[in-house]
């Protein structure tokens, strides 16, 4: 098999919206707003495993339910940097021996101009540093090793993106570690979007919870007083305020909480060392971002946002967000729905809605 993407589900666009369009009927009787992507090298992520035969080594996807093993050439869904990469790794590999032992996996990771490669092993990478190092010079590659409770990195695991907003760059920094969109153009779009309806909005405060490192939060800042966001990953949560100093931003406080331990707070449930340099009292939240896992939010994180006028809510699992909206519009109504098509033929579809109280 030389293209996996032609293993994927060949869900059309169309399809997808009918889906969607009859999921969501009761809730949502206007036009939804589309988003399409490029149908290539839009995904800036993707993980891999290798598979062994005899003295030869492939890159390899594995079936979940089947168990099925399909070796892989090309990914042309893929960022272009990483398609161009994978044949000149996958040789450079199959001729060391240090290297291809015990290699199980690998995960790529490209920004717009940068590029990053993580090798994984069942063995001592510490052992194999000198053929590591090597690899990363010969092929001008950013990498990182791992195993069991080990990391070596050579040249750098920080990548920089740049985001064009509305004719307005942003400057984030993060790392493998970090939950990014992975569809680059979908990404600036959604944060189009969702300025879009800022933009037509009175604004005061925002909070936002689930804000990683920071992806909405920098570019939506300018359009309230103060901004509070949350974010669980202490990884994140630095990332993000560096990204503030990149982007010259003061107004957003960024605290390492739960929503759980938000929702503790905001009810004066129990106190949080976190929290000492901060007044909930001060803010005055207009406006709630959420972009939650695909899981969706927990019964009392919706029953801390129903209390505030306007929920934005980003969701990549529509089933979940119907569970939501089962209890959300008890208190509130959808007002705007987004449709953005990040995973082009496949059954994915992420959306975005605009709700306000009744």
């Amino acid at each position: 098999m030389k293209d996996f993407s032609k293993l994927c589900i060949n869900n059309t666009l169309e399809e997808k919206i009918r889906q969607i369009k009859e999921l969501f009927k009761e809730n949502y009787k206007e036009e939804f707003e589309i988003f399409i992507s490029s149908f290539k090298h839009y995904r800036t992520r993707a993980e891999l495993s290798f598979y062994h035969k005899d003295d030869d080594i492939f890159y390899a996807m594995f079936d979940e339910k089947t168990k099925k093993k399909y070796i892989i050439d090309t990914l042309d869904f893929c960022d272009e940097k990483i398609c161009n990469l994978m044949p000149l790794l996958l040789d450079y590999i199959k001729k060391n021996f240090a290297l291809k032992e015990k290699l199980f996996g690998v995960e790529f990771l490209a920004s717009k101009k940068e590029l990053s490669v993580t090798l994984l092993y069942h063995k001592d990478i510490n052992l194999i540093e000198k053929e590591l190092s090597d690899l990363s010079k010969n092929l001008q590659l950013n990498l990182i090793a791992r195993s069991k409770k080990k990391k070596l990195i050579f040249q750098k695991e920080i990548l920089t993106q740049n985001l064009n907003i509305f004719d307005k760059e942003f400057i984030y920094e993060f790392n493998n570690d970090c939950f990014i969109q992975p569809n680059t153009l979908i990404n600036e779009k959604m944060i189009e979007w969702v300025l879009t309806i800022l933009k037509q909005e009175t604004t005061k405060d925002l909070l936002e919870l689930y804000c990683g490192y920071g992806n909405f939060t920098i570019a939506l800042a300018s359009c309230f007083k103060k901004v509070l966001a949350t974010e669980l990953s202490k990884k994140n949560i630095q990332f993000a305020l560096k990204n503030c100093e990149l982007n010259q931003i003061s107004n957003i406080d960024f605290i390492r909480l739960s929503s759980e331990e938000l929702s503790q707070a905001f009810k004066k449930e129990r106190e949080f060392n976190r929290l000492k340099h901060i007044n909930l009292d001060d803010f005055n939240f207009s406006h709630v971002l959420v972009d939650p896992p695909r899981s969706g939010l927990n019964k009392e994180v919706i029953n801390l946002i129903k209390n505030y006028n306007n929920i934005i809510y980003i969701s990549c699992n529509p089933l979940s967000l119907k569970e939501n909206l089962d209890f959300l519009l008890k208190t509130h109504q959808i007002k705007k729905f987004a449709l953005f098509d990040q995973f082009v033929h496949t059954k994915h579809l992420e959306c975005g809605i605009l709700l306000k109280k009744i």
